[in-house]
């Protein structure tokens, strides 16, 4: 069950001031993309593995463009909804990695 838990933050893979996103759950950082394995159910923060998700890709879904992620710490891949001010750049930065990956 979703929960709404919007808060700004310090991203822990790039230093960057991360703001609330304001209609919705804030759960990665708008400039690298990583984010944190804290939900359970998003925004929950209840998950107490607390590792580092590394964006492995971003994928279109019926709930629209997705990061998919895998934790560094317990190798599980989770996906988080694209926020409206991410770094695009990234984004595009991060598919063509994983097209390159998968030659």
């Amino acid at each position: 069950m979703f929960q709404k838990n919007d808060n700004s933050f310090v991203c822990i893979n790039c230093g960057s001031h991360v703001d609330k996103l304001h209609y919705t759950s804030r759960d990665h950082c708008n400039n690298c993309l990583y984010s944190l394995h804290v939900d359970v159910s998003p925004g929950d923060r209840l998950n107490s593995c607390k590792g580092i998700l590394k964006p492995i890709n971003v994928i279109n879904t019926k709930k629209g463009m997705q990061i998919e992620y895998r934790c560094l710490k317990c190798g599980k891949v989770v996906r988080n909804i694209v926020a409206a001010d991410d770094n695009n750049e990234e984004i595009l930065r991060v598919i063509r990695k994983f097209a390159l990956n998968r030659r």
